[in-house]
């Protein structure tokens, strides 16, 4: 028996159910194309299905949010209604390029780092199969690989589940399904904020070894649903009282919230709003928080219950649920170690105009303020006897610095270059082209190497910004605007590294007082004004009492009627005392004599390795005859094992670095 659905119109006219004829054979179009449009709408379902462009697509600009795996079921589920169990999910595509392994490698390493857990413990990696898998594994897995996707789930009702980890794993083998590929991930969970939530690193390849691409739409929006779905089958819907106490809770805080957003939603083009809502309970927690806004100078109550919202609403509560969580940031390392000082003054060192003067102090603590852009924060004791705050940028920026060590803290100043200005001239009157030869044309008393700096810079910029244009012929195409790229590229720079941390002492404060060597405590002038008799300014003066009478014992400083006097080489004395030491013990391993090199010298040879000594780093360079050690610079890290050359001065080495091709760069 057939059976015909009249929604798929078939038949031209059936008088009633019992009246059917049925005509095989191709649909052909009747009722003005009906049945065209209907083959219309069954291509484009299952293009949709399929993550493919049904016709009425075809033509248009390629945007990539249908490009990659899932496209379609990214749209399918960005469609449909949000159920009541939100759930905040980050994803984030990190380039493995250059210095992305290392850095991948790090972030995880940060993600396992100590009091993660719901009882402070570190965190542990788990996968698919294992509760404890093997970082060390995963990150040599992904060597080879062009990028990896990273993901942060956090249910809004994370605080429910004592355990994160079948959520993930159910919510990962339903990403596999949506996608049609295993996936190789690992993930850890974190309890140490007031929202517990996963961390997902992901393989960006598929189970048959090609590069894994998804489609934007199932990224940003797909997993999200797939993960509220799951928590809606877990913990059920909510119920009335609490999403009542889900609001009750919003009206009060210091940050942005739903209610907020709710009300820049509703508001018109003045920024005026009506807090009248669907329901009585929704409108009194409006109006209560338009109340408490109006309190905090973000909302002026106006005629007719309406307010005026601040233009600068949204940003204003962003700042301010920042600074609560570095509050707590602050008070939470600091009660851990003890460190929680009566009336301890705490401070947020934020970039210029804010701050002038370097902060130096004692590192109490590294960790990632927003784990979905790798940024991460140190938390100081500084010698002003304060607790402060340090967003330090992207965490690659810097290298694991020990807790204890002491450094010293700038902000970065950049802006524009005199070399920006130099290729901008050199451009204008060379019809908006730069290249060498017309950098020396433009000034004959350049050299060669001068000019190859700029071309640097200007690399750096296309990379950065693309802003400017290498041609073939390896002349530039400037634009009119080339200062105005040159300080994008700046704030860029800025962005990611806000601030230069130089490391004083990796040794603490009672290592240094019986150190043999020139220690930082040697270096502090108390009696400049650099320390503070409060929090670790009193623990410096303490100490440096301690190191002087160690300093009086060995003899390197001498006492009269209780009153010292110190040599005025005393840190050249301690230096080379320390270097005396280590240059022995090398001698015997590598069966060459040490040989000083003092101002004015030459040094030529090998870097070998770097050496921290109680009196800071220095580079082991090897020769045909002997070996020196020369104080380090970041510079050389690029360059063990090489051939190296530089010129000591009073105030450092100037290091030149031979190439394989074209003259040796000065760097």
């Amino acid at each position: 028996m057939l059976v015909c659905d009249h929604s798929l119109r078939c038949c031209p006219k059936m008088p009633d159910d019992n009246d059917f004829e049925p005509r095989l054979g191709r649909m052909r179009s009747t009722g003005g194309g009906r049945g065209r449009r209907y083959l219309g709408r069954v291509i484009a379902a299952a293009n949709l299905a399929r993550g493919g462009i049904g016709k009425g697509r075809q033509g248009k600009a390629f945007s990539g949010h249908r490009h990659g795996n899932a496209a379609g079921i990214g749209r399918l589920l960005a469609s449909q209604r949000p159920g009541y169990r939100r759930v905040i999910v980050k994803v984030s595509i990190v380039r493995l390029t250059g210095k992305g392994r290392a850095a991948a490698s790090a972030h995880l390493r940060y993600l396992q780092r100590d009091g993660t857990t719901r009882d402070g413990a570190s965190g542990m990696l788990y996968d698919r199969d294992s509760d404890a898998t093997d970082g060390t594994a995963f990150r040599t897995a992904f060597i080879g690989d062009r990028h990896q996707f990273r993901l942060i789930v956090s249910p809004e009702d994370g605080i429910d589940y004592d355990d994160l980890r079948p959520l993930t794993r159910r919510l990962m083998a339903q990403v596999e399904e949506d996608l049609g590929t295993k996936l190789n991930w690992v993930a850890v969970d974190h309890f140490n904020t007031g929202h517990p939530h996963s961390h997902i690193v992901v393989r960006g390849v598929n189970d048959r070894g090609h590069d894994l691409v998804i489609a934007r739409d199932y990224l940003t929006q797909g997993i999200r649903a797939r993960a509220a779905e799951l928590v809606e089958l877990d913990l059920g819907p909510p119920s009335e009282q609490d999403l009542a106490a889900r609001l009750a809770r919003e009206v009060g805080q210091e940050r942005l919230t739903s209610i907020d957003r709710a009300l820049l939603r509703d508001a018109d083009p003045r920024g005026q709003v009506d807090p009248a809502a669907r329901s009585g309970h929704e409108q009194t927690v409006r109006t209560a928080r338009l109340a408490r806004l109006a309190r905090m100078g973000l909302a002026e109550p106006l005629a007719g219950g309406r307010y005026q919202l601040a233009p600068d609403l949204r940003e204003t509560l962003t700042r301010m649920g920042e600074r609560g969580d570095i509050i707590r940031t602050l008070q939470r390392a600091l009660t851990a170690r003890g460190l929680a000082r009566p009336g301890g003054d705490q401070a947020i060192f934020a970039p210029p105009p804010g701050i002038s003067e370097p902060l130096v102090g004692r590192l109490i603590e590294r960790g990632l303020s927003d784990e979905h852009a790798d940024r991460h924060y140190l938390i100081i004791d500084g010698l002003d006897g304060r607790s402060h705050y340090v967003d330090i940028g992207r965490g690659e920026q810097l290298e694991i610095i020990p807790e204890g060590a002491i450094v010293r803290i700038e902000p970065v100043r950049g802006g524009i270059r005199q070399a920006d200005r130099t290729v901008a001239e050199v451009a204008a009157a060379n019809g908006g082209r730069y290249d060498i030869d017309a950098h020396l044309r433009h000034d004959p008393r350049a050299t060669e190497a001068f000019a190859e700096a700029h071309v640097r810079r200007l690399e750096a910029i296309r990379r950065s910004t693309g802003a400017v244009t290498r041609e073939p012929s390896g002349s530039w195409v400037i634009g009119d605007d080339h200062l105005a790229a040159a300080m994008a590229y700046e704030a860029r720079l800025r962005r990611n590294r806000p601030v230069a941390v130089d490391l004083l002492s990796s040794l603490s404060l009672s290592a240094m007082v019986a150190a043999d060597g020139a220690t930082w405590l040697d270096r502090v002038q108390p009696d400049a004004g650099q320390v503070r008799d409060a929090g670790f300014g009193h623990d410096v003066l303490a100490a440096l009492e301690d190191r002087r009478r160690w300093l009086i014992m060995q003899g390197l400083v001498e006492e009269h009627g209780g009153a010292t006097r110190d040599p005025i080489d005393l840190v050249q004395q301690l230096e080379r005392r320390d270097l005396q030491r280590a240059a022995g013990a090398l001698a015997a391993e590598l069966d060459l004599p040490f040989a000083e090199s003092g101002p004015g010298a030459r040094v030529e040879g090998i870097l070998r390795r770097r050496l921290d000594l109680v009196s800071g780093r220095y580079a082991l360079i090897e020769r045909s005859h002997d070996f020196t050690l020369v104080p380090w610079l970041p510079v050389l890290e690029r360059r063990l094992g090489q051939e190296v050359s530089g010129q000591i001065r009073g105030d450092g080495i100037s290091w030149s670095f031979g190439r394989s091709r074209g003259a040796p760069a000065i760097e």
